[in-house]
């Protein structure tokens, strides 16, 4: 049974998810970036998050003909620029994604990061939107926890569904106290960009003897899917890696299948210590 994660609300969604960064900017490889999408969802891959940064919208253009006739297995996460956090930004942004996305909801709006615009109106913009019925739950991205403890003035328990953050083994600093912060609040994490940015995380030697020892259906493990399988171990944190072709896309699915051994995790935190104090968040 595939892991799950869950919503303040109870709500359970699929632990593995699919991002679209850098998606939908090519028109060469647009076709194939779609039906990879539609391959993911149709293999249980249910949320697909994009934003309306993304190739300045062009990512969620290339979700909604994706999701075009599956919308309704989808949970559809998008992202609001910190610019367009305002009271009236929020809502025109937001309708904005929703027509590229050939939508009439988002399942999930987040603040993509903080900004100038006071939280308080960033939140009263997406209650307004959910009242409307144009969002189901709403969240916060790249939030620390001094970001999360002034949020929670504004917010009534169990309000933020989510905080997405860059988490991955080169990036452990949220582990101190960030991962556990939004666990106590019922706050569901995302990890972006889970097997790291530039392949240095790919190319280390423990991730690929830890690779070595292990097999998918897909056949030997690879260190990307050591990476992911890393990420996907964790308690409520929904990894969300790119796939934009379809070899890549069974990769990420069959990392679901890795168990890594405590001879493995020892291994990877001896390349990647664990931190023992507070760090400054890690974005990119």
């Amino acid at each position: 049974m595939a892991k799950t994660v869950t919503l303040p609300d109870g709500t359970k969604l699929p632990a593995l998810g699919m991002g679209t960064w850098n998606m939908g900017e090519s028109s060469a490889t647009w076709k194939e970036e779609v039906a990879t999408l539609r391959q993911g969802v149709e293999a249980g891959l249910k949320v697909v998050d994009t934003a309306e940064m993304y190739g300045q919208g062009r990512s969620e253009s290339l979700v909604g003909e994706a999701i075009r006739d599956v919308r309704d297995d989808i949970f559809l996460v998008s992202k609001v620029l910190p610019t367009n956090a305002s009271a009236e930004g929020v809502a025109k942004a937001c309708r904005a994604s929703l027509r590229r996305l050939a939508t009439d909801r988002l399942d999930l709006y987040l603040l993509h990061w903080r900004g100038s615009v006071p939280l308080a109106e960033t939140i009263e913009a997406f209650r307004k939107l959910k009242e409307e019925g144009l969002i189901r739950y709403w969240g916060v991205s790249n939030f620390d926890v001094d970001d999360i403890q002034e949020l929670e003035k504004h917010t009534r328990p169990g309000e933020c569904a989510s905080n997405q953050i860059l988490y991955n083994l080169e990036h452990r600093g949220v582990e101190y106290d960030l991962l556990d912060t939004n666990r106590f609040r019922h706050v569901m994490t995302m990890a972006y960009s889970p097997i790291g940015q530039g392949g240095a995380l790919l190319q280390n030697k423990a991730v690929k003897a830890v690779a070595a020892r292990h097999t998918t259906s897909n056949g030997p493990a690879s260190p990307a899917q050591i990476a992911l399988a890393w990420v996907l171990r964790m308690n409520n944190v929904m990894p969300i890696p790119k796939a934009s072709s379809l070899a890549h896309l069974k990769d990420n699915i069959a990392a679901q299948e890795i168990t890594l051994t405590d001879e493995d995790l020892a291994a990877l935190d001896a390349a990647f210590p664990p931190p023992t104090s507070k760090e400054p968040l890690d974005m990119i």
